[in-house]
């Protein structure tokens, strides 16, 4: 049997609001007089304004349907394989300009650094050389071609010409190629730039002014950190309760992100028999910082999509008259509401009946209700 719940704890917390001027316990009888916030017949009901409850310090929390629970474990922020590159100097020679330190943006086609070198000057020079090649064998041609409408140069004369000028076009495209893989101009016959190969941050220097490089030697590492991966290691029997796309949420302190898994490695890690799980967060904001160790909680469906059970915060679940119990946010306060509960998981508890799944619960400070209702329960048995 449910019993209607006295307001001492409204009164004691207007009391303590008011300084114990005595506006509590005016408010408390004016209440009663007009009904508006007793209980109705029949059911047990904890009547508090949201000013009260904020003075209880009652955190609302919400239950979910979370399927057959979550799995809770540390991860790891890392960077997206995808947004990580190492930029390199493709020939060997002397830096000369360095334009962008540790953790400055950059966009791509970006000038990181120029190199001076031999094999600088080698490749520029090819290109001019191709350059001038081009503009002869193009003169020759337009002569050959004269020559021949007016029929006094053979036919082959001219075909020598046209094939002399498509090679020569051909030689000065390779040696802007090869110019371009090397970085492109760098302002001199001798130089050549080192550009930024995705737009980003710097998040790596491994070089300094002055410094002699050699040809492959890593000079800087671009990230694109607006999106970042989390990294779990899952048991076999875990991961086979895991697939791309499910919700995934990552904790450090008082910090939250959503996610959602990308990838399930199928196959375990040769060292720890674990199987690797990544899922990739939003990280416009810059909140999260590549290697740093966050909790990560993966929902979990459970077999038949309509047997998805409600999935509670533990700290929202009392133990009254013996029995699970939440208290339900209401238009006037909290009702108790009895639960059974299924097995825990991570900081929740799954709820196999007693909620629709959608309600608002008080979690922390719960105890205070708990406390209340068992002194309404007593008054009324006297």
């Amino acid at each position: 049997m449910k019993y209607p719940i006295t307001l001492s704890l409204a009164a004691l917390l207007l009391s303590a609001c008011s300084g114990g001027n005595g506006a509590a316990e005016q408010t408390t009888e004016t209440t009663e007089e007009n009904g508006a916030a007793r209980p109705e017949a029949g059911e047990a009901e904890i009547a508090l304004s949201p000013e009260q409850i904020r003075i209880a310090g009652i955190e609302l929390v919400q239950a979910l349907r979370g399927g057959g629970g979550a799995l809770t474990l540390p991860a790891t922020i890392e960077g997206d394989p995808q947004g990580l590159q190492i930029v390199s100097a493709a020939i060997g020679g002397r830096v000369v300009s360095l334009t962008r330190n540790l953790g400055q943006p950059v966009r791509r086609g970006d000038v990181l650094a120029v190199v001076e070198s031999r094999e600088a000057a080698a490749l520029n020079a090819e290109i001019e050389a191709a350059q001038a090649r081009l503009a002869l064998a193009q003169s020759t041609l337009g002569r050959e071609q004269r020559l021949f409408d007016q029929k006094v140069s053979p036919e082959q004369d001219l075909i020598a010409a046209r094939t002399a000028a498509t090679e020569a076009r051909i030689a000065l495209r390779l040696a802007r190629q090869q110019v371009a893989a090397a970085g492109g101009g760098g302002g001199a016959l001798n130089r050549i730039a080192i550009r930024a190969p995705l737009s980003g941050q710097v998040v790596g220097r491994s070089v300094t002014l002055g410094q002699t490089v050699v040809a492959d030697a890593e000079l800087f590492r671009v990230a694109d950190l607006s999106r970042v991966a989390v990294t779990l290691a899952l048991t076999p029997a875990d991961a086979g309760r895991v697939s791309p796309g499910q919700a995934m949420e990552i904790v450090s302190g008082d910090r939250r992100a959503a996610a959602r898994v990308d990838f399930v490695s199928p196959v375990l890690d040769a060292a720890t028999r674990l199987a690797t799980v990544i899922a990739l967060i939003d990280n416009r904001s810059g909140q999260w910082r590549v290697g740093e160790p966050v909790t990560a909680s993966i929902r979990l469906a459970t077999g038949n999509a309509g047997d998805d059970a409600v999935l509670v915060p533990q700290g929202a679940v009392q133990t009254v008259e013996g029995r699970p119990t939440v208290f339900v946010r209401t238009a006037r306060g909290f009702r108790p509401t009895p639960v059974t509960l299924g097995a825990p998981s991570g900081g929740d508890v799954v709820v196999t009946s007693g909620l629709r799944g959608d309600e608002q619960l008080a979690g922390a400070n719960s105890f205070t209700l708990k406390a209340e209702l068992g002194k309404g329960e007593a008054e009324h048995g006297h």
